[in-house]
């Protein structure tokens, strides 16, 4: 029987010698300004120009990879599909108070017709707030249902709440669900 030890078939080390504590700190370093100036400045612009049209398509097609750290996760989808799925007073206030002043300038020679239209204005504001902030409670509600409180970021709530008062059509990230396609209807996502 012939026996051969193991250590006789394998090589011993590594193959080569350790390097001292000196060339592996010069291996290491890195000129802290480029030697070529221009071109590591080329380099970084594409790189911020391509992370930016990422991020600028992500916002239309609600892609949660790239989307700016305040619209990521699935609480915010949520809280987006909700908002964007009802019809609010808040949505519209901006064409409503754009029509309201241009009926107090007109108005302006008959202040029976500035005094209804500034009444009208304050009655439009209270209204878009109430309803945004009755929006906002049932909002909670649905959320504190689906998600546990560490998958809700703060300030959800005010997240909505902002969204609510921007037209649907400049809404970003862009809406993805259609009036009426209210998200707590859908299946409960598994986590």
């Amino acid at each position: 029987m012939s026996s051969t030890s193991p250590s006789q078939n394998e090589p011993r080390g590594k193959g080569r010698a350790t390097p001292t504590r000196k060339e592996a700190q010069a291996a290491r370093q890195r000129p802290i300004v480029q030697t070529d100036r221009k071109a590591a400045k080329k380099a970084a612009r594409a790189k911020r120009d391509e992370a930016f049209a990422r991020q600028q398509q992500a916002m239309v097609t609600g892609d949660d990879r790239w989307l700016p750290v305040r619209d990521k996760g699935r609480a915010r989808r949520f809280a987006r599909d909700y908002v964007d799925a009802r019809w609010s007073l808040g949505e519209l206030f901006l064409p409503i108070a754009f029509l309201i002043l241009f009926v107090m300038v007109i108005g302006g020679q008959y202040p029976e017709v500035a005094l209804t239209a500034t009444f009208l204005m304050y009655l439009v504001i209270f209204g878009a707030i109430i309803d945004a902030f009755l929006m906002v409670y049932f909002l909670k509600k649905h959320l504190a249902r689906r998600f546990t409180p560490a998958e809700i970021p703060p300030w959800t709530g005010a997240y909505a709440f902002q969204r609510i008062f921007m037209l649907r059509r400049f809404r970003m990230p862009k809406p993805q669900n259609k009036r009426g396609e209210w998200p707590q209807k859908k299946a409960a996502p598994t986590p």
